[in-house]
């Protein structure tokens, strides 16, 4: 049915809102060949919290052997939490996948950030997976004082995911931002959640950009299966 199209695999349901934003800007790029395995967003959670990190990569290996099966080109993790396991899932599938943190790394060089705030779970933003590739580059990531992050991270669990997108919850997150701009310097915040974007919803806040991951995990995935001029 897709023709020559190449398949873009995605496993999805971490959550499921971010997974139809996927799928509508590939759409709305013009590409229709999406296969989608969507997972249970609470089983990874549980599992995060219990620090069970081999069923987290077992999990998500499994669904990325689905993707392969069903005939994908690439393959991509629909969410930034998971990627704390993502060179080992990427180890064992034979299926090219496209890295939401690099993606994220490329675009943030690119417009020659040089110090940027991370927001997300509080897995995302105490781990080392985002600034072990951002290091790397010659960037420095920050994240909100304690206090903050926890307050992120708990809105991030009892709202964004369960599906609550409410007008107070952005104000409580501008706040945040604010004070990463104000106290840390941040050039740029990266919606390092899924779920953030449907919240924050501006391309900026106060002159300082808000970074999409999920517009630049799709323009990786998309550059990807998209053939060199």
């Amino acid at each position: 049915m897709s023709g020559t199209m190449p398949v873009i695999g995605m496993v999805g349901g971490i959550g499921p809102e971010p997974t139809i934003a996927y799928y509508r800007l590939f759409v709305a790029a013009g590409h229709q060949a999406v296969l989608i395995n969507s997972v249970g967003v609470q089983r990874l959670l549980a599992a995060m919290f219990r620090q069970d990190l081999p069923f987290v990569t077992d999990y998500l290996s499994d669904a990325v052997s689905v993707l392969a099966k069903g005939g994908a080109a690439v393959g991509l993790i629909a969410a930034n939490t998971p990627h704390i396991v993502f060179h080992d899932a990427q180890k064992r599938s034979s299926l090219p996948l496209v890295s939401l943190v690099e993606a994220t790394c490329r675009h943030v060089r690119a417009r020659g950030l040089k110090r940027v705030a991370l927001l997300g779970t509080r897995f995302t933003m105490a781990g080392r997976f985002y600034p072990d590739v951002f290091d790397a580059a010659g960037i420095h990531l920050v994240t909100p004082a304690p206090e903050d992050l926890l307050h992120v991270h708990d809105i991030y669990v009892n709202e964004l995911l369960q599906n609550q997108f409410l007008p107070e919850t952005r104000l409580r997150l501008l706040q945040v931002i604010d004070r990463l701009i104000d106290t840390q310097g941040a050039e740029a915040v990266i919606l390092g959640g899924t779920e953030l974007p449907l919240v924050l919803t501006d391309e900026c806040h106060r002159g300082v950009p808000l970074l999409d991951t999920t517009r630049l995990h799709v323009e990786a995935a998309l550059q990807a299966v998209t053939p060199s001029a």
